[in-house]
This record gives C-alpha cells, structure tokens and sequence, in this order.
C-alpha cells in the first residue's frame, strides 16, 4: 500500500470514529437538546475512546496580511478533522461554506458537519473535503 492509500485510510478511520461516537450521543439523549450538550456530551464519548481533540479551538483568519483573532471551532479531531456541530430541523445551506472556511483558515483538508437535530443522526453527517 503506498502512503497516500495509508493516509486516506486512517482519514477514513478517524472519521468513522467521530461519527461512531456521535451516533451513542444521539442514541443517548435524542434530538432536541441545545448543542452545546451535544459538543459536551461528544467530548466526554471521544475522551473514553481515547481520541485526542481540542474544544473550541481558536484559529486566526489572515485578511490582506492582517491577523484577525476570534474565530472558534467546535472541535478538531486527531489535529486533522475539523467538526461543526449544530442542532437545528434542517442544516443551513451556509453550514457547508462556513465548514469549508474553517479549513481554509485552519489548512486543514477534512471535515464533519454533525447536525444532532436530526431524528436519525446519520441523516444530519456531512463530509467535507477541502
């Protein structure tokens, strides 16, 4: 296997981990909580999984050479993947764009919107690539 398959495959672990983790956060408490039980709630499952992340991370957002400060993300996972989280009837359509600026702003390639709103979770998980 060369390096690139070996990469995508453990892309594609950690993922699968994230998403497995959501899914027994949704299976517990259901839709309809605000989502900042979800993102505690996602913390404490990945935490027993053994899986490194950092709560709302600050990155910087660099316009016309000049650093701006303030931005937040829910979660980055593994220092690779980058998870928005939300809990709403129906993601927005700006969800994925905002997801997409994170990891540009992050330089980072891979993403998950997780919309704990969603009566099955796995109807309200989205990949994102950059």
């Amino acid at each position: 296997m060369d390096n690139l398959s070996s990469t995508k495959q453990e892309n594609d672990r950690i993922t699968g981990e994230i998403i497995g983790a959501a899914i027994e956060v949704h299976r517990e408490l259901g839709p309809g909580l605000l989502e900042s039980i979800y993102e505690e709630a996602l913390c404490i499952e990945l935490a027993l999984r053994g899986i490194n992340f950092v709560r709302q991370a600050e990155i910087d957002i660099v316009y016309k050479g000049r650093v701006l400060k303030g931005q937040r993300i829910d979660l980055i996972v593994e220092g690779e993947v980058i998870v928005e989280l939300k809990s709403l009837s129906k993601l927005p359509d700006i969800a994925m764009a905002q997801t997409l600026s994170y990891l540009k702003a992050a330089g980072l390639k891979r993403g998950l919107i997780i919309n704990f709103g969603e009566k099955r979770l796995i109807d309200g998980v989205k990949r994102v690539s950059n």
